[in-house]
């Protein structure tokens, strides 16, 4: 208990001195599911990595963890009122603010992961309203119903874009025909910018900002395309059909070496993993290939050296594709699918059947180093996991576990 004891202080001091000058939001700094860490367990005891601490009472959700300075932020819903919770990084609550109503129709609680620059914590609620919360005091400092602001309307599950940020601008998608995609101000949530778009409601997708040659361009996509939109004023430079037979695009695209890919499940064309290569001025594309048999509708995918790997939605198969052609070099079926992220040249894959696993996956194949079944939490496996400083915050439902990935931070 000592040892326990001494190592979370030492902990809490790291954490609070070196965010490498980085935000630690949705998927990681880029939002591609790679996480910049090192020196991890290269495999785990049979019960899994040693859980530091634990909470079991956030209510119903299915955001990730968002990481600060010296705090972590996570959303629940123990009614029907949202809830945002403040820990330090030993696990003591150091406050909760019930911010309003939550999402409660269907797959009940808050989608968002809270994103934190400085002393603010971002994070938009099922119902569309962004709010913006003080770090230190759990003071209320701004809130936007974007839905009544920008003349949208909800959507079946509910909004689930988790926000982007970059300098001053805030980035979101109400999906209003004339104000469908905006930027507020990050300091008072004024409006900078809206813009048309193409006029489509929201689809569950959080945008990622595509830094290509000398253009900055919000990519993100709608009920029925992928689209591009210039990040200082919000002008539309291009669209691609993309088809979901329920309209859901929970995948955030994925840059790389000058192409975007954009995964989603299936409609009859248009649909599956689409590859776009972005012209010199990143203000046109074309698509390169598509593959409709892959059918990828929110675990993400990560894009590695000249490979894609990924789940297929509901049929228990991992994948690993090539990002040339888009061809599926091998399925394999040793862990059931889910979502899945990357660190230390490993991959960590969180099943819809509550298994955490470790793999090590090749152009050539994937093998399931240690595994464990998630101990705690309620109702769906859909939350991402995040690593942080040699550490795996792994949210389900209720609950929020806290494993040791690393045998020494010193």
């Amino acid at each position: 208990m000592i040892q326990r004891y001494l190592f979370l202080c030492f902990l809490t001091i790291i954490l609070s001195n070196d965010l490498n000058g980085q935000v630690l939001q949705w998927r990681g700094p880029n939002r591609n599911g790679i996480y910049p860490e090192t020196g991890l367990l290269k495999k785990w005891p049979e019960k899994g990595p040693e859980m530091l601490w634990s909470f079991d009472g956030l209510g119903s959700g299915h955001g990730s963890v968002g990481i600060g300075r010296d705090k972590i932020f996570v959303l629940g819903m123990p009614d029907k009122s949202g809830i945002i919770y403040s820990f330090n990084f030993k696990g003591i609550l150091l406050w909760k603010r019930e911010y309003g109503p939550e999402w409660y129709e269907n797959y009940t609680g808050p989608r968002s992961t809270p994103v934190v620059i400085e002393d603010l914590v971002y994070f938009e609620s099922g119902h569309g309203t962004v709010f913006c919360y003080n770090t230190n005091t759990g003071e209320r400092i701004w809130s936007v119903d974007l839905l009544k602001k920008f003349d949208a309307k909800n959507i079946t599950w509910g909004m689930a874009e988790s926000l982007l940020i970059s300098g001053n601008y805030l980035y979101c998608t109400p999906g209003g025909k004339e104000n469908n995609i905006v930027s507020l101000n990050r300091f008072t949530g004024e409006t900078i910018w809206t813009s048309q778009g193409n006029r489509q409601p929201a689809a569950y997708c959080s945008p990622v900002l595509i830094k290509h040659n000398n253009t900055s361009l919000i990519v993100t996509m709608t009920a029925e395309s992928i689209i591009g939109v210039d990040a200082i004023t919000g002008q539309l430079y291009w669209q691609v059909p993309q088809l979901q037979r329920n309209k859901i695009h929970a995948n955030t695209p994925v840059y790389s070496d000058g192409m975007i890919y954009c995964s989603s499940e299936t409609a009859e064309t248009n649909s599956g993993l689409v590859a776009l290569k972005l012209s010199i001025d990143g203000k046109s594309v074309t698509v390169k290939w598509r593959n409709e048999s892959f059918r990828n509708l929110m675990g993400g995918i990560i894009v590695k050296d000249g490979h894609i790997y990924g789940s297929i939605y509901r049929k228990n198969l991992w994948c690993c594709l090539s990002a040339s052609d888009g061809k599926i070099l091998y399925s394999s079926d040793k862990l059931g699918d889910g979502n899945i992220i990357m660190a230390d040249g490993k991959f960590y894959c969180y099943s819809e059947k509550g298994e955490m696993a470790l793999v090590s996956a090749t152009p050539a194949s994937f093998d399931v180093i240690s595994k464990f079944q998630v101990p705690m939490g309620t109702d769906q496996h859909w939350s991402h996991p995040v690593i942080y400083q040699g550490l795996l915050y792994l949210r389900h439902g209720n609950a929020l576990m806290v494993y040791r990935l690393k045998q020494s931070l010193f």
